[in-house]
């Protein structure tokens, strides 16, 4: 089962900043709010100065789109401000969601100033969806990149998401926890992002469980007698290696092998856990439990976790709140919306551009596409190329790539496959998204990461990926420069 958001009586409609009203009602009184405008989000630099960031959150923009609408109530408010004119709340009151969208596929992993969301339909609209396109493409693009490097750091161990306390509200831990699977966790304790999205939960207790009981041990043997399947215990409520791990193995002997059944797992919260773990390990193996696996929950990022693997910690499974939920260390992803083209009265393409003093800041006009370019000896992506929305890329011919800023650095490609990631999401405001298993959005992602270059991927001072832009759309970006 799914639902499309947390609580759909909540009017997501009015989730917008008040200026993308103000603008709109000029627009409309100005006769120009049906002009049709282009419009790319794009982001400038990849949280932690990774190489690489993850598409996520695709879903909810697609529910968002196909529930805008303005109730009766949305009008009362806005015509109390005192600012609009009334033929605008009419246009509001009988609103229709008519424009076209197109996406960078969930999962795929994108890059610095490369679209990744284009909206083309009348200005009125295309400008007001602008909040929410960020808000939620932002979010659960900045959680699973987090997520995604976690993993990696694991080095095949499973990392869990347990960040709901720490998140953000209720959107924040149940959409952060959704993002987190689409990176690569293998589950969350977030109950709701189970049921809603089929991410799968688990958990077994807290320190408080054992101090409810007269004894560990009892606390202990009681969870084993009702769990003995899936029976994991807390060891480090009191004292580890002096009480905690010799209940645990006294309770795998005395309850659970009688029952026919195994201590799937042990779980410490605290300490130091490289060296712990490596005594839990020696002495679970000593007893027999060679199966038990270990879990540990602590303030980890993934230079944390790289570090207790390289020290040789006995680690299966990292369960990862705060520095997760919340991406601790970069805690922003720096989306924008921004203006590239309008249409004149015949359907012609008007480029337009944000021009700055700072570079990373200058837009890219036109209607665009983005083509990814991998190699077929390695079957690695090579770069990506940013074009006209209608440019025939050729697929094997000699392909000359440059730095749109650096021109003089270029590279010819060869054997390569050229693929376009901008997929159609909306036709006239008619959804075209088909739904599929989260489960095949994460099998996506990791499919695509292992396509990128190890220098890519690499946590620190990686390889800046190549994204370009094609001679054409080059040329109309230089030539409005000089005009301005």
């Amino acid at each position: 089962m799914r639902v499309v958001f947390l609580n759909l009586n909540k009017n997501l409609t009015m989730l917008t900043d008040f200026y993308e009203f103000t603008m709109a009602n000029g627009y409309y009184q100005k006769g120009v709010g049906d002009t049709v405008a282009y419009f790319d989000m794009f982001y400038r630099n990849v949280p932690d100065n990774a190489g690489y960031a993850i598409m996520a959150g695709v879903e909810q923009l697609v529910d968002y789109l196909r529930n805008l609408h303005f109730r009766p109530e949305d009008i009362a408010y806005l015509k109390s401000k005192g600012c609009f004119c009334q033929e605008f709340l009419d246009y509001l009151a009988d609103f229709q969601f008519s424009c076209d969208v197109w996406c960078v596929e969930e999962g795929m992993p994108i890059f610095p100033g490369e679209p990744i969301v284009v909206v083309r339909g009348p200005v009125a609209q295309a400008q007001f969806i602008e909040t929410m396109v960020l808000l939620t493409i932002n979010h659960q693009s900045l959680i699973a990149t987090k997520a995604n490097r976690m993993v990696r750091a694991a080095d095949g161990r499973a990392v869990l998401e347990f960040g709901s306390r720490r998140a953000q509200g209720a959107d924040g831990a149940v959409l952060g926890a959704r993002a987190a699977y689409i990176g690569g966790c293998a589950g969350t304790a977030c109950v709701m992002t189970d049921r809603d999205y089929g991410v799968p939960a688990a958990g077994t207790m807290a320190h408080s469980w054992v101090q409810m009981f007269s004894s560990e041990y009892e606390a202990f043997k009681t969870y084993a007698e009702i769990y003995p399947q899936d029976c994991t215990l807390l060891i480090d409520t009191y004292s580890v290696m002096k009480h905690g791990l010799p209940n645990a193995i006294r309770v795998a002997k005395e309850v659970l092998e009688p029952m026919g059944c195994r201590l799937k797992g042990v779980r410490i919260d605290s300490g130091d856990i490289a060296y712990v773990s490596k005594q839990i390990r020696a002495k679970l193996d000593e007893e027999g439990l060679t199966d038990c696996k270990i879990v540990v929950s602590n303030s980890m990022d993934e230079f944390l976790i790289r570090d207790l693997i390289q020290q040789g910690a006995q680690i299966d499974t990292f369960g990862i709140g705060e520095r997760l939920i919340t991406s601790r260390s970069a805690p922003i992803f720096g989306g924008v919306y921004k203006l590239a083209a309008i249409e004149d009265g015949q359907g012609g393409i008007i480029p337009k551009i944000k021009i700055s003093e700072n570079v990373e800041k200058i837009t890219t006009p036109h209607f665009k596409q983005v083509w990814r370019f991998y190699d077929k000896e390695t079957g690695l992506a090579s770069a990506d190329v940013v074009a006209l929305h209608d440019e025939a890329i050729p697929q094997g011919e000699p392909y000359t790539i440059f730095d749109p800023v650096y021109t003089w650095k270029k590279k010819t490609l060869t054997d390569y496959q050229a693929v376009p990631l901008l997929k159609p999401l909306f036709q006239g405001g008619r959804c075209l998204y088909e739904n599929r298993p989260i489960s095949q959005t994460r099998d996506f992602c990791r499919q695509q990461v292992d396509l990128l270059w190890p220098e890519v991927a690499r946590f620190e001072n990686p390889h800046s990926y190549i994204v370009d832009l094609s001679p054409k759309l080059w040329k109309i970006k230089q030539d409005l420069l000089e005009r301005y």
